[in-house]
């Protein structure tokens, strides 16, 4: 049983413990000595590995994906935790439990998939719920889609990522339908439980998390197009009007064609999809990063290399507590409804609705320039 993880590691802690390879990078210094760099990760969490001596040796014991146990020095550098490697064993796969190494999703999967049959089952559209019953009914899928991460880095980077990243988006869809009538929200609903399908075969995720060649040659965007047509195939009578205006949603959910979109988004269920699920990526990237130092005195986090910037976790708890002062009597207010809350390779995180539309104009949708040529 693993006894000690990537997130309890401390400056100057001798360190004795196994870790899944990552990434084998070797290298050379400027004395002209190899060394490697090691990415060493397990469920909470990854720590950069150097190994200055005896590299040749140590190279040969054991490759990338494998389990290794490593001794060695903690220290920091550039504000990030290292480790320098005094030794090496390869592990066989027998010898530890796979469940410590790979971060996994806090909500039952099982619940999920509830939630995802609870989700197509209130579709309204006969066409649409058709189609993913029948993604529902494909085993094979519903196995990876409960399984893969939602990105390799930026957001739900753990088994169940995706799933749970798509069912957030799934009622951010529910609550905007609900405060904007005239919305096609089976529409909205479907393309936010579907706009990340691609990523089933985009990412591998059986040891630890990478892009695949199919991932790296087509990407997520165009996997989920095809596979929504392949499923389309096998209905009769799907709309081809409403199949386009699916696939839009797909492939504009991006939002920018900087940002790996190949359309922009040209309705407004596109947009919205486009904003909720940016939205959904940026909260959980954030917590995610909010969370990695519990134990941590300070009320800044370390640096988040991806958001370029430190975050605030808030301010301690005052010494003594302030007098509270008289409140003049204020006229209730008439209660407003609120939405509920809402349990990579994406825009700056500037990229928010305000700074999209500043200086925009009352129409939003009149075309641009690039726009007038876009096909």
């Amino acid at each position: 049983m693993k006894n000690l993880f990537a997130n309890q590691i401390q400056e100057r802690d001798w360190v004795e413990a196994i870790f899944l390879v990552r990434d084998k990078i070797l290298g050379m210094a400027k004395n002209g000595k190899p060394y490697l760099t090691l990415k060493l990760m397990d469920r909470s969490g990854e720590v950069e590995g150097r190994i200055w001596d005896r590299v040749d040796e140590f190279s040969a014991q054991f490759e990338r994906d494998d389990f290794i146990r490593v001794a060695g020095k903690a220290s920091l550098y550039l504000g990030k935790m290292q480790l320098v490697i005094q030794d090496v064993t390869r592990l066989d796969d027998s010898a530890v439990d796979l469940a410590d190494f790979l971060p996994v999703a806090t909500r039952p999967v099982a619940a999920m998939v509830a939630e995802f049959k609870e989700r197509v089952a209130s579709l309204t559209d006969p066409h649409l719920r058709a189609l993913l019953q029948a993604f529902l009914d494909d085993q094979a899928f519903l196995a990876a889609y409960s399984r893969a991460p939602a990105a390799k880095a930026m957001h739900h980077v753990y088994l169940g990522g995706l799933l749970e990243h798509s069912l957030a988006v799934a009622c951010l869809a529910d609550d905007i339908c609900q405060r904007y009538p005239g919305l096609n929200r089976d529409l909205l609903v479907a393309g936010a439980l579907l706009h990340d399908v691609g990523k089933i075969s985009e990412l591998r995720y059986a040891r630890s998390f990478e892009y695949t060649d199919v991932g790296k040659l087509l990407g997520h965007i165009v996997i989920g197009v095809e596979l929504i047509e392949e499923k389309l195939r096998t209905l009769a009578d799907f709309p081809l009007e409403l199949a386009i205006l699916l696939k839009h949603l797909l492939l504009s959910h991006h939002g920018q064609y900087e940002f790996g979109s190949p359309k922009r988004p040209k309705t407004l269920e596109a947009v919205i999809l486009n904003f909720i699920d940016d939205l959904d990526s940026k909260i959980n990237g954030v917590r995610t990063h909010l969370d990695k130092e519990p134990d941590s005195e300070s009320a800044w986090t370390q640096y988040h290399r991806l958001y370029d910037r430190y975050f605030f976790k808030g301010f301690g708890e005052p010494a003594t507590a302030p007098r509270e002062a008289a409140a003049p009597p204020v006229a209730a207010a008439a209660p407003v409804s609120r939405p509920g809350p809402v349990a990579e390779r994406r825009a700056p995180f500037n990229n928010t609705l305000e700074a999209k539309l500043r200086g925009v104009t009352p129409n939003l949708f009149a075309p641009s320039a690039a726009e007038k040529n876009d096909d």
